[in-house]
């Protein structure tokens, strides 16, 4: 990860303050990668669990990095950078973006949920951008080193920041609402998401919870849809919205002669032109915030309607006649659900034919899990399934009512495999979790 730095003197002092010490060179940038190190730039040295990157500082040095902040209890000798001792160089980071971020005075958008928390961010970041000068995390910069360097990015000209916070066990969003201190927060919904890392889903709750716990003179915007979120404890001032009646945004679905969705959000009917129940919903979140910053209704239908998808998210292409949804970012059982249905909603003479890879991190829960996903497989229009990995077998063998059911453990029998079957006017959703790099079937049976 590297962010350019827009005011070096800011950094500087911040770090003379925290740490007492002067940075003598100007600051470009900073980094935690040494591939990514521009002269200039500070290097943080990071030990993770399979690299260290205290490893390469004599790369670093030798591309005149303006100083490199690394791990006291270790030795460094020959280094011609300036060194930067501290006790921990992943708190140093945050602790150097918890400084500057006291410099804005400007709204701060937290958004975390187990679903659709990068989808969200980018359609609200879209829908707000004409109005506002927006900085928003950059991809899945949501951990605590990428937020904190999303933060390092905010500069004078910025009128609202949208971030993305991410958590794979507990205190991650306490921790990272210490360092952002944001203004707003949003929780998309919560479910069995890396349920490795929490235990349990009430663990689960109560870290993202903590989202709204931070907002003691805030909005928490909350999905009264979902039961665990309404239920989150929020100090600040409260909007509710979704699909029920009671609530400040009341949402009601319905469709127009094509299939696509229609939404009425507070007696306001606003257009989707898409088939993806899971993309309505954020619609109906951002719509939340969106109107309460003043957005006008009017502006806010056109921006729904030039939003496009980021890729691996629900992503519609075609392959002559073939219809392709990449939904391969990532993936639990909430997700891959939705993306059965967005798949069958779908018109035409074609097959549905889905193509899943493992749901990882779901720790002990994961065989229930994977069987869960197979009963949805049952009860939906699909024509074939096609399973990649070990967890999916579960998935597999829970499948009894459908002809064409194989499963893979080899992404070179899977390619081969779907390359003989497909036929003309077949749609095809390919869905698993990001470690599962479901994107490499696409590219073996389609081409790059």
């Amino acid at each position: 990860m590297r962010i350019d730095i827009s005011k070096s003197t800011d950094i500087s002092n911040i770090i003379f303050d925290l740490y007492g010490i002067q940075i003598q060179n100007t600051i470009g940038g900073i980094t935690t990668d040494s591939r990514n190190l521009m002269k200039g730039d500070i290097y943080i040295a990071i030990k993770g669990e399979k690299n260290d990157g205290h490893n390469y500082l004599n790369q670093v040095d030798a591309i005149n990095a303006s100083a490199v902040i690394v791990d006291k209890n270790k030795e460094y000798n020959n280094l011609n950078t300036q060194i930067i001792s501290v006790d921990d160089t992943i708190k140093a980071i945050g602790n150097i973006a918890k400084s500057y971020r006291q410099k804005f005075t400007i709204p701060i958008i937290g958004i975390t949920g187990s679903n659709g928390k990068t989808s969200t961010k980018e359609l609200l970041s879209h829908v707000l951008d004409g109005q506002f000068k927006v900085h928003a995390t950059n991809g899945n910069f949501n951990t605590s080193i990428g937020l904190p360097l999303t933060i390092l990015e905010l500069n004078e000209d910025h009128d609202i920041s949208i971030l993305e916070m991410g958590a794979n066990q507990q205190g991650d969003i306490e921790y990272l609402c210490s360092i952002a201190k944001p203004t707003h927060g949003l929780i998309t919904n919560i479910s069995s998401a890396h349920l490795e890392g929490f235990g349990s889903i009430e663990n689960i709750a109560k870290t993202k919870g903590a989202l709204f716990s931070a907002l003691k003179h805030g909005t928490s915007f909350v999905n009264y849809a979902d039961e665990k979120v309404r239920d989150a404890h929020s100090t600040g001032d409260k909007i509710s919205y979704g699909l029920i009646a009671e609530c400040d945004f009341p949402a009601d679905i319905h469709y127009d002669n094509t299939g696509s969705i229609i939404l009425t959000i507070d007696a306001r009917e606003i257009r989707t032109e898409s088939k993806n129940l899971s993309f309505a919903k954020n619609v109906i979140a951002v719509a939340s915030i969106s109107i309460t910053l003043g957005l006008e209704w009017d502006y806010f239908q056109e921006k729904i309607l030039t939003f496009k998808p980021p890729k691996g998210r629900c992503q519609v292409s075609k392959y002559g006649s073939i219809t392709i949804i990449d939904d391969t970012y990532n993936s639990n059982l909430e997700s891959c659900s939705a993306a059965i249905d967005y798949l069958c909603a779908f018109s035409g003479s074609g097959r549905n034919i889905a193509v899943i890879g493992d749901m990882l991190e779901l720790g002990t829960a994961s065989k229930r899990q994977h069987e869960k996903l197979g009963k949805k497989c049952n009860s939906s229009n699909l024509d074939a399934i096609f399973t990649l990995g070990v967890e999916t077998l579960n998935t597999k063998n829970t499948i009894k009512d459908k002809k064409t059911n194989d499963h893979f453990e080899d992404y070179n029998h899977l390619i081969s495999t779907l390359k003989s079957f497909l036929n003309d006017d077949d749609k095809v959703l390919f869905k698993g979790s990001r470690g599962m790099q479901m994107e490499k079937i696409i590219s073996g049976v389609f081409g790059d």
